[in-house]
């Protein structure tokens, strides 16, 4: 499961569950058929902007409206990009990003994450991430947008 498909699961089981604790979250995520550690949970309800709040007397996760969990993953996004990006090349659909040694993983996820259109799927290195644009958006149009988000 990527990570953009596992951050929708979240937010379902946040919207049909009570859920009060990050482990919970593990558990449903498991009876999903989906293993997930409490730290990658942690940082998917920090992206989506999950927060605890006390509901009929007891704590816990609920969710931003959609605009504003959007605005946070286009800033996990653009952070990645303005911190580890070195290079954006393009052919045709593809779309080549260099990064710092050890930074393409990060980078690939934060793409994964945000509600980016044109993005068919990403493959990431150690230090160089490719993306594979559809054809209605293509390799510049995307990558003539990353470099607008990356702008800040």
């Amino acid at each position: 499961m990527n990570t953009a498909s596992r951050r929708r699961l979240i937010r379902k089981l946040l919207l049909e569950n009570n859920v009060s604790s990050q482990s919970e979250i593990v558990d449903l995520l498991a009876d999903e058929s989906h293993e997930v550690t409490q730290a990658t949970v942690s940082r998917d309800l920090h992206v989506l902007g999950a927060v605890k709040s006390r509901r009929n007397g007891h704590l816990q996760y609920v969710l931003p409206d959609d605009h504003s969990t959007a605005d946070a993953e286009f800033l996990t996004l653009s952070r990645a990009l303005i911190e580890f990006v070195e290079s954006i090349s393009v052919s045709a659909n593809l779309v080549v990003i260099k990064t710092a040694p050890g930074a393409a993983g990060v980078v690939a996820g934060a793409i994964d994450g945000a509600p980016l259109h044109g993005v068919l799927g990403t493959i990431a290195g150690d230090d160089t991430l490719m993306i594979v644009a559809d054809e209605q958006y293509g390799g510049i149009g995307l990558a003539n947008r990353l470099e607008q988000i990356g702008a800040g």
